[in-house]
């Protein structure tokens, strides 16, 4: 995939795809670890690959 084909979600559906909450996906925008593009007055968008990205650099792994 290049840099034409990116893939651009609304935060609620990329938040549902990648198993995480959407008020995470919307802290990750507003602290700028994650960019996104503002569609319009009200709609917000992410690419899926850089949501892949932010996800597995900041990824916790949690042991019993």
């Amino acid at each position: 995939m290049n840099e034409d084909e990116r893939v651009w979600r609304k935060v609620p559906d990329a938040a549902a795809y990648f198993a995480i909450p959407r008020s995470r996906m919307y802290s990750l925008i507003q602290q700028g670890v994650l960019p996104a593009v503002r569609v319009g007055q009200r709609s917000i968008r992410v690419d899926v690959r850089e949501v892949a990205r932010v996800l597995k650099e900041n990824h916790q792994i949690v042991r019993k």
